[in-house]
């Protein structure tokens, strides 16, 4: 990392995802598990993402780089516009027939006072490792998206759709970050594993919770879906995951998907304000908004 380093001009889309107050937490009506495994991924957010703001502000302190630090800012402001949209989506599926997750919830917060308590390499490690599994979560998501999100509710798939967009946008930051302060090969690999399985395990107990409450935890034929999509998850996202431990990895080294740069393309034309709904009645879901 050079004092010169140019920026990445990360684009900070403030989208204020409209959500009907009485929306189905099954919002995918074929494939109620997979409603709920992105569901527990989603209540993570206004705890993890906070948590990655904080950690690279602090970190952001410590560097003179002006591309750098106009990155992490880009970084900053993103992350800051998904949780709020999360924060908002999480609160209608405690108020339609969910509220055991507010528990759930709380032993969010708590384990992230705890990690903030952690050494600032430790927390950028963490954030790099988190930020590195978005990245082979993008890819899997909008490769199978027709699989995926296919007669799905619109505001739910244009909510994490444009979230895995603005992840590509930024996944560079992070690992920048640890590079020009760090640069520890192992505490990067162990940054991976300990971001990836925290989440994972947070987002699986929000999934669980719901799944009981719905009594399909205790139905093998759902319990068999999730263990599939589960496995499906862990094979997509495992393979970034293992080719980012190698030495001399860096994400800009993997392809954005051609479907985000449409994406981002498609935004730019819309009136300002306007919100990016995809059309998910269209089994392609392409990268045109209502």
């Amino acid at each position: 990392m050079t004092e010169t380093s140019c920026s990445h001009n990360i684009v900070v889309r403030k989208i204020p995802f409209d959500f009907d107050e009485n929306i189905d937490p099954i919002w995918n009506p074929d494939q109620p598990e997979w409603s709920h495994m992105v569901s527990g991924a989603s209540l993570t957010m206004p705890y993890l993402e906070p948590f990655l703001i904080r950690t690279v502000r602090e970190a952001m302190a410590q560097i003179e780089d002006p591309g750098l630090k106009d990155d992490v800012r880009g970084f900053m402001a993103q992350e800051g516009q998904h949780f709020q949209n999360h924060r908002r989506f999480n609160d209608l599926l405690k108020d339609n027939g969910y509220s055991e997750l507010a528990a759930i919830e709380d032993k969010m917060e708590a384990d992230y006072k705890r990690l903030q308590k952690k050494s600032l390499k430790w927390r950028v490690a963490y954030t790099a490792g988190f930020e590195t599994m978005t990245m082979g979560l993008t890819e899997w998501m909008i490769k199978d998206r027709r699989k995926l999100f296919a007669g799905a509710d619109p505001s739910v798939t244009s909510l994490i759709l444009w979230h895995m967009v603005e992840e590509t946008e930024h996944k560079t930051v992070a690992c920048d970050l640890y590079h020009a302060l760090f640069n520890d090969y192992p505490a990067r690999v162990w940054g991976v594993f300990c971001g990836s399985w925290h989440v994972m395990q947070m987002s699986r107990k929000a999934y669980i919770t719901m799944l009981k409450k719905d009594g399909r935890w205790y139905n093998w034929r759902s319990r068999w879906t999730t263990q599939k999509r589960g496995a499906a998850f862990l094979w997509n996202v495992g393979k970034m995951l293992v080719q980012s431990m190698m030495p001399g990895h860096h994400p800009s080294r993997v392809s954005d998907p051609e479907w985000v740069t449409e994406w981002a393309d498609a935004y730019a034309n819309l009136p300002e304000d306007h919100i990016p709904l995809l059309d998910t009645s269209d089994p392609d879901i392409p990268a045109q908004f209502a």
